[in-house]
């Protein structure tokens, strides 16, 4: 039996809580893009694992957010979304109190929590597009997106003047990491206003497919034409942009930039992220999914070699925004085009496998990127970056788009 329909307006609410709960998560985010790479090299003294604080913050995201997944579909979305709040305060905490006596492991625990948070927060997204019909979901989803780019403003406004002309030192990168606990914190208050659950909210239409032939393998979705390209596209457009997003800081502390420098870069970046997603959806829907993929990884082909050349805080942040964009347009398309190709029972494992792959891939060339940076400097670390976008663009620009696409309905 369908429960009674929830109002609009109880709908629209809820939609503006979460958008606003992103922009506190954005908050911490930067702070975490920012900061990651820098802390336990300040911590240890040791220049060759700059790329291991991002590493252990994607990988700890990738393994939790599918599990996370799963204890949502039991007991709602609220419940869990709000935990991942109070587990990165918890985190924000832990690295804080690391940096003030010094310790990686204790750095790399709160790191763990952090980004462990950060991914299941940004299930926002989904808990969003379930509460509208089929026919609104895109845009109900893309205006919660579009809170985290309303969290830009932190870096230029609060972290670029409170950190301007201080070099890192691990004492004096407690102090940023403490502020993220207000953001975690002030997320799980807004959090306990969304009532009802998006679940709650999602049982009160009558479903629109028919979704009874028991779902495939894995394996067996992986083999259908387009699945194929289609996690080829998502997982390089996500694990190259993370990892240079990631990495960045510290390339822009190498060239001499102070810390506060970095936020205004991230900020930069998270705007091309997420600044034109209320338009990217309808823009992939009218050019296609496949141009739009390769497209988006052609930008951040160029964006990634610009770094060669743009060492000034204005050009960075202009080929970090060209790389957010890049990301926006590239893995957009791409996860489109896995819902396009899979049925309702399979969507969440096959998008899950994606993310997870993406993840774990995006730590490891975020570890192979600090060996690149420590051995070659930044014009090397570019040059790889525009490489690994390069090559699955010029593979799927070689390949014919999927001929039969399944439809829910089929």
């Amino acid at each position: 039996m369908t429960a009674a329909p929830v109002s609009p307006a109880r709908i629209r609410k809820n939609a503006f809580l979460l958008a606003l709960g992103l922009v506190c998560n954005s908050g911490m985010f930067q702070l975490a893009a920012a900061l990651s790479s820098l802390t336990l090299v300040a911590v240890t003294g040791i220049t060759g694992i700059l790329g291991l604080g991002p590493a252990i913050f994607l990988t700890a995201g990738g393994l939790t957010v599918g599990p996370a997944g799963r204890v949502m579909d039991r007991v709602g979305r609220m419940p869990v979304i709000r935990a991942a709040y109070v587990l990165g305060a918890i985190g924000c905490a832990v690295v804080a109190g690391g940096c003030r006596i010094s310790s990686a492991l204790v750095v790399s625990v709160g790191l763990v929590l952090v980004g462990a948070a950060a991914a299941v927060v940004q299930l926002s997204r989904a808990a969003a597009a379930e509460m509208f019909p089929e026919r609104h979901r895109a845009r109900g989803m893309s205006f919660v997106l579009f809170g985290a780019v309303s969290g830009a403003i932190w870096g230029p406004v609060l972290f670029g003047p409170l950190f301007a002309h201080r070099m890192p030192t691990a004492h004096g990168l407690a102090a940023p990491w403490l502020i993220g606990v207000r953001f975690m914190v002030a997320g799980f208050f807004v959090s306990g206003l969304v009532r009802p659950d998006p679940k709650e909210i999602s049982a009160t239409y009558t479903s629109e497919h028919d979704d009874t032939v028991p779902p495939a393998a894995l394996r067996a979705m992986i083999r259908r034409p387009g699945v194929a390209p289609a996690l080829v596209a998502a997982v390089a457009s996500f694990a190259v942009m993370a990892s240079m997003m990631n990495l960045a800081s510290y390339m822009a502390v190498g060239r001499g930039h102070m810390e506060g420098d970095v936020f205004t870069m991230i900020s930069a970046h998270i705007v091309g992220m997420y600044g034109l997603v209320l338009v990217v959806g309808a823009l992939i829907d009218r050019v296609g999914r496949r141009p739009a993929i390769v497209a988006g990884l052609a930008v951040m082909t160029v964006s990634n070699a610009a770094l060669v050349w743009l060492g000034g805080v204005g050009g960075m942040s202009i080929a970090l925004f060209g790389l957010g964009l890049g990301w926006n347009l590239s893995y957009v398309g791409a996860t489109t085009e896995l819902v396009s190709l899979s049925s309702p029972s399979e969507r969440g494992r096959l998008v899950g496998f994606s993310d997870l792959v993406s993840s774990l891939v995006a730590a490891a060339l975020a570890l192979l990127g600090g060996l690149v940076y420590t051995a070659g400097g930044a014009a090397s670390l570019a040059i790889s970056a525009a490489a690994l976008a390069a090559l699955p663009a010029l593979y799927l620009a070689a390949r014919p788009s999927p001929r039969v696409a399944l439809s829910p309905a089929d």
